[in-house]
């Protein structure tokens, strides 16, 4: 059961992610093609944007490092979660699931599958804007907020919901 939860999780994340992006992208057009698209003006609205970084644009032109990252995270879940049991945890399993979800949405990018012109290629397509004055957040997705949500889960259940008697301790060595 935890196994088919965190695959619908995964799997529908990632379409969500994938389709978004690519209805977004095929209406407004790749950066700079359009003004943006406001919901709310001048505070929340759709722009086009590629993140050659990770995480608020850092990192730019390591964008084969954050793949490789992103698959040996996505296989450390799932031995995580399978094989060192932790999908006992309703709350991990869903925490996992959507940062699968948001892993393999945005590494779909970053392995250049969309068609992007070249400077583009292996970037992270983003869409979501947010602007308050003079502040604007950096662009995001779908898969960016099913990674951060992922994330505040776990850190959640790190500092409310496991038990430390669960523990093992770790028994202190003398160095002479």
């Amino acid at each position: 059961m935890r196994l088919a939860i965190f695959l619908v999780l995964a799997i529908t994340g990632t379409a969500a992610d994938l389709w978004t992006k690519h209805a977004i992208f095929t209406w407004l057009g790749n950066p700079g093609e359009s003004h943006p698209y406001w919901l709310v003006e001048p505070y929340v609205g759709f722009q086009t944007a590629v993140n050659m970084g990770a995480l608020f644009g850092l990192g730019q032109g390591f964008g084969w490092l954050f793949s490789l990252l992103s698959i040996v995270a996505a296989a450390g879940i799932v031995y995580w979660l399978f094989v060192l049991k932790a999908c006992k945890s309703l709350w991990l399993t869903v925490a996992m699931g959507l940062v699968m979800g948001g892993i393999f949405g945005n590494l779909y990018d970053r392995l250049g599958i969309p068609k992007l012109p070249d400077p583009m290629k292996g970037g992270v397509r983003d869409w979501i804007l947010f602007t308050y004055g003079e502040y604007t957040w950096p662009n995001f997705n779908i898969a960016d907020s099913l990674l951060v949500t992922g994330a505040t889960m776990l850190a959640i259940f790190s500092f409310f919901f496991s038990d430390p008697r669960e523990q093992k301790e770790i028994p202190s060595q003398e160095f002479s």
